[in-house]
This record gives C-alpha cells, structure tokens and sequence, in this order.
C-alpha cells in the first residue's frame, strides 16, 4: 500500500481579515502546525490544501486518494470549517472513502503588532510569482 499519504487543509482567508483573525489569514503557520503534528506521528506532509469554502466532493481533494493510506490533517476544527463548505460531509466523505481525518488541535499563536505586520509584508509583497510562503 505505500506510506501514509498527508494533506494538510488550510484556510484561503483574505489579508483583510489580518487584524480580526491572523491565525487564519496566515496560512504558513496552520501549515507548520500540521507538518509538526505530522513529523510527531511519524509523517510527513505530501500535500498543502489553501482552500476557502471547497465542497466536500471537490475532485481536488480526492486526487490519488488511497483508501486507508491517506491522511487529511488541519490546525483546528475552525480552520476547517473556514476551508470547507461542510465539516460533517467532508467527514462523511472520507469515511466512505477511507481517508482519515486529524485535527491538530493545539493552542494558536498570539499574534502582537510585529508578527501581524510580519504576515502582512510576505502576502503583500509585490513580487512576481511570490506565493506569500
């Protein structure tokens, strides 16, 4: 069957959110959440999802999925639901595809003005190509 297969499912969240909700507005950080679960487990992350509002039968998130060997991992159950349109089908969904599903569930970073601002530059930043990571 292969290795275990992760996914790591972060929120698409716009900069203008920045101030009222950085955690989800700084997808670096919900995927270095996940790669550290993932490495404490003895994974390691495959895939990076940034999503918004994806519906849970989205051929994207099923691409290449093998039963019993994929693994969907993400900071918290409200990234998640910022991520996708329906926690519950999604988890039905991988249910039925036997696909499990790990919430890392870990206190989030505070943020004070010199972090926020930090986030701000890197998916400001003008350059070309330049995917904010």
């Amino acid at each position: 069957m292969g290795p275990v297969r992760v996914t790591a499912i972060a929120s698409l969240t716009p900069l203008v959110e920045l101030d009222t909700d950085p955690f989800l507005v700084d997808a670096r950080s919900q995927y270095a959440m996940c790669a550290r679960w993932a490495a404490e487990h003895g994974y390691v992350v495959a895939r990076e999802l940034l999503v918004r509002g994806l519906r849970p039968d989205h051929g994207m998130l099923w691409e290449g999925v093998r039963p019993g060997a994929d693994l969907f991992v993400a900071p918290s159950l409200r990234v998640l639901e910022r991520a996708l349109s329906s926690v519950e089908e999604f988890t039905a969904q991988c249910a039925r595809r036997g696909a499990r599903v790990e919430v890392v569930g870990r206190a989030e970073p505070s943020y004070d003005a010199e972090m926020k601002a930090c986030v701000h530059r890197r998916l400001s930043m003008p350059t070309a190509g330049y995917d904010g990571r």
